[in-house]
């Protein structure tokens, strides 16, 4: 690993079960063709992120929904991205772009003002308080997602875990560039259920999805 990769410590898994043939197959012919350039990642057009789209389910589903919106998946899991590469083929998508590393690297390349909109769904609660910092929404990463946002845009997420909600909640207001302009338990327009969802829903967990504009 380069000096370069070993700036931010990752603590999330990397890889899982072995994968099938096909999916290497796709890791290593598809793959390259739609990983981000770092030092070209920002596509025409409008833009969305996703920022750890786990089985890749609500990443392409909005994808063929909005074809004239490019999209970039941010995920270091291996086996999230080899299902995103299968949906991909299977649906014949052609405007997502995927980042398959830690997703601070990619932030520090997008220009000021290029994203239109974020999504961070069902992140890694780390429920520990001394792992509180590993979570992927904290001071500095809102810092970067309201110099990346357009005026207007929106930042999205949604969460199963009550103390994580309640964090949102609080390092939004504390930053006060993002207003709160949705709190509900029901669900974003257009929204798919992903695997994870029906499984919290399974165990009696709640979602909340929270909207934030930025302003100005």
């Amino acid at each position: 690993m380069s000096e370069e990769k070993k700036r931010f410590q990752y603590y999330g898994r990397r890889s899982g079960k072995t994968l099938r043939r096909h999916h290497l197959q796709l890791m290593e012919d598809l793959l390259p063709k739609l990983r981000v350039d770092l030092e070209n990642p920002l596509p025409a057009g409008e833009v969305w992120l996703e920022i750890g789209f786990g089985g890749g389910e609500h990443l392409a589903h909005q994808a063929a929904l909005f074809p004239e919106v490019n999209f970039i998946g941010a995920e270091p899991f291996r086996n999230g991205v080899a299902k995103l590469l299968a949906l991909i083929e299977e649906k014949a998508i052609g405007n997502i772009r995927i980042h398959d590393d830690d997703v601070r690297y990619l932030l520090e390349k997008l220009p000021p003002a290029s994203l239109a909109r974020i999504f961070v769904l069902y992140p890694d609660p780390w429920p520990k308080k001394r792992h509180h910092d590993r979570r992927i929404v904290n001071a500095d990463t809102l810092k970067q997602f309201h110099a990346l946002l357009k005026p207007g845009g929106d930042f999205l997420f949604a969460s199963d875990i009550d103390d994580y909600v309640e964090w949102t909640l609080r390092e939004c207001r504390e930053h006060g560039g993002l207003e709160l302009v949705g709190n509900s338990a029901e669900p974003f327009e257009n929204w798919l259920q992903t695997r994870y969802e029906a499984k919290a829903k399974r165990e009696g967990r709640e979602t909340r999805y929270l909207a934030f504009l930025k302003r100005g």
